[in-house]
């Protein structure tokens, strides 16, 4: 399945961006470097096992092992100290990435309650898109019955494009379903 989208990518994709854009180069083709999944547990604090249940969570969607993150500094307010695990993330390459672009565009999204598409304006200004999500159970690989608690996830896409116009063609040709 990865592999049809890599194949669509390295044809019908760079073609179409080289003739949009004009690229005189065809290593100046913006292309997708990376897609990290995140996930924070605010519970993690008092509760340890919830972190490694979002970590399981986050592995059979990802199909990848999530590596933990950790507070930067402490805040008293959240009960939060520094160098405790209060997170997971993942970060995806090659064709890990181009399946779970597959699985996410094609299963996942489609699945949300009331989707319209998702928001066109959430680039950063240097070709990289965030995208949230509110409740892991739109994943299919996810089983309804066993989840503890619904967590939802930031997934960042990084592209090579140098402004945020190359990357909303490049998601686009990826079928990224942007609202109108």
């Amino acid at each position: 399945m990865a592999s049809r989208l890599k194949e669509q990518y390295n044809t019908e994709i760079r073609e179409a961006m080289a003739k949009k854009f004009g690229y005189k180069n065809p290593m100046q083709i913006p292309k997708l470097d990376k897609i990290v999944v995140n996930m924070a547990v605010g519970e993690a604090k008092e509760n340890e096992k919830a972190l490694e249940v979002a970590a399981k969570d986050m592995e059979t969607i990802t199909g990848q092992h999530p590596v933990y993150t950790k507070a930067k500094k402490s805040i008293a307010n959240f009960k939060i100290r520094e160098g405790m695990p209060i997170g997971c993330k993942v970060t995806l390459r090659g064709d890990r990435m181009y399946e779970f672009l597959d699985r996410l565009v094609n299963l996942a999204l489609p699945r949300v309650r009331d989707f319209r598409g998702v928001n066109p304006n959430s680039f950063d200004g240097r070709g990289n898109y965030a995208l949230g999500i509110k409740e892991q159970i739109i994943f299919p690989e996810i089983e309804y019955d066993k989840i503890d608690k619904v967590r939802g996830m930031d997934i960042i896409f990084t592209t090579t494009a140098k402004t945020d116009e190359e990357a909303r063609e490049l998601l686009r040709l990826f079928n990224m379903p942007f609202a109108k």
